[in-house]
């Protein structure tokens, strides 16, 4: 049985989006993390910052969920899972503000637990980024896993 684990071109699509996206909020999160409390304070000190954000994110979960519910590749399950997330967290952003912000206060202070996840986050963001912009030019040359077993033999 040959299964192909490549991911399909709506993955690539979603991951040129998602990818650079999640690196960047990551990345620049970890760099500003002094400042969290202060953003969240302000973020939650209108019932109106919630509810748009929240309304946002969900408007944005729904359309990954609606439109990629694939589960072979990795690729295909970030994608699929970071849909998903997005899903519920637009839902808790509208439906209970309180309970995300005190979620997110608590957060704030777990420094060690909040760098190892903006690091794992920005790492997913890459490899999205790389399948996304990469994966397409690697089919050219052969596959993605031709190029993933180029990129360990040149590190």
């Amino acid at each position: 049985m040959n299964i192909n684990h490549e991911p399909r071109g709506r993955t690539r699509m979603f991951a040129r989006v998602i990818g650079p996206f999640v690196a960047a909020i990551a990345i620049i999160a970890a760099l500003r993390g002094s400042e969290m409390t202060a953003l969240l304070a302000q973020f939650t000190a209108s019932a109106v910052w919630p509810w748009v954000t929240g309304a946002f994110v969900l408007l944005g979960g729904i359309a990954v969920v609606a439109f990629h519910q694939y589960w072979r590749s990795p690729a295909e399950v970030l994608v699929s899972v970071l849909g998903w997330m997005m899903v519920v967290r637009g839902v808790i952003l509208i439906a209970f503000p309180a309970a995300f912000a005190s979620m997110a206060n608590r957060m704030i202070g777990w420094h060690a637990a909040l760098t190892a996840v903006y690091v794992v986050m920005a790492v997913i963001g890459v490899y999205l980024t790389f399948i996304g912009y990469a994966a397409r030019r690697s089919k050219e040359k052969g596959t993605v896993e031709a190029v993933a077993k180029h990129l360990r033999h040149a590190a």
